[in-house]
């Protein structure tokens, strides 16, 4: 794993671009945009990655499918509404330490400074507590034995909430999208929400690959899905091979670093 202990100011210029936006297109940071859906606002969820393949086959017979399998039976038993709550309290101090960005971000809870969490506490695919699992989140059989299920007040579609009420309301299983978001949040962060959500969201398959759990979006939700969408290409089984110029790319983003984050955040 590469960090950043230090963040030395570089002095860079970046050129600041005026871009014209029509009504359907997203643009990103970079300056280029990606065409919305123009479906009849059915859900869409992407089948391939940005190269092209098809990903996260859980059928598939494999000893690494074993192995998965044998991670999400202690996850779905692990990840419960207080177990939650209670890692939202001790790692929502922000008490570890001060430095600047790491290359894999808020995966450093797997590391003893940060309290050595076992990888189901985490990794792996995110869901909503406080209300049924869905059948959707994958090797969802073992939520069995999950001590949630003993509480009729979870065990409804709503749950402990309202139709709409937003993700920003709902208690997500922990791990390093969670406390990611945490640390962009609580150290001023200033990116956007759609961002931020991306961050906090990008494991969240139940909803962006199955569908699953969209009662409770909120208008702005639903936009930032469209986000959402767009990363999910680049994100799971989607690294190159090729290995990339570090210092030709380095001053673009040290240059988004600088804009969007503090020199040292809280962690």
């Amino acid at each position: 794993m590469t960090i950043l202990i230090e963040q030395p100011h570089f002095g860079l210029e970046v050129e600041t671009k005026t871009i014209t936006c029509v009504t359907n297109e997203l643009v990103l940071d970079g300056g280029f945009p990606v065409p919305k859906s123009e479906s009849d606002g059915a859900f869409e969820a992407p089948e391939i990655n940005s190269f092209g393949h098809t990903f996260r086959d859980y059928n598939a017979e494999s000893e690494r499918q074993k192995t998965v399998e044998e991670f999400y039976r202690v996850n779905h038993i692990s990840q419960s509404y207080d177990f939650v709550k209670k890692m939202r309290e001790e790692y929502g101090k922000l008490d570890k330490i001060e430095m600047s960005i790491w290359e894999y971000l808020g995966k450093v809870l797997l590391l003893p400074r940060f309290g050595e969490l076992p990888q189901w506490a985490v990794v792996g695919d995110t869901f909503p507590l406080g209300c049924a699992f869905d059948e959707s989140i994958v090797h969802h059989k073992y939520f069995k034995n999950n001590s949630d299920i003993n509480n009729p007040a979870y065990n409804t579609k709503n749950g402990i909430y309202q139709e709409e009420c937003g993700l920003e309301n709902v208690v997500m299983s922990w791990g390093h999208d969670d406390y990611m978001y945490l640390v962009a949040k609580e150290n001023g962060s200033t990116l956007p929400s759609a961002a931020l959500f991306v961050i906090r969201y990008h494991s969240f398959y139940p909803l962006h690959r199955a569908g699953a759990y969209t009662h409770l979006l909120n208008e702005e939700d639903k936009e930032n899905l469209k986000w959402l969408q767009i990363f999910n290409k680049y994100d799971l089984y989607s690294k190159s091979k090729v290995r990339v110029d570090v210092e030709k790319v380095k001053p673009y983003y040290l240059s988004l670093i600088e804009k969007y984050f503090p020199a040292k955040l809280r962690w």
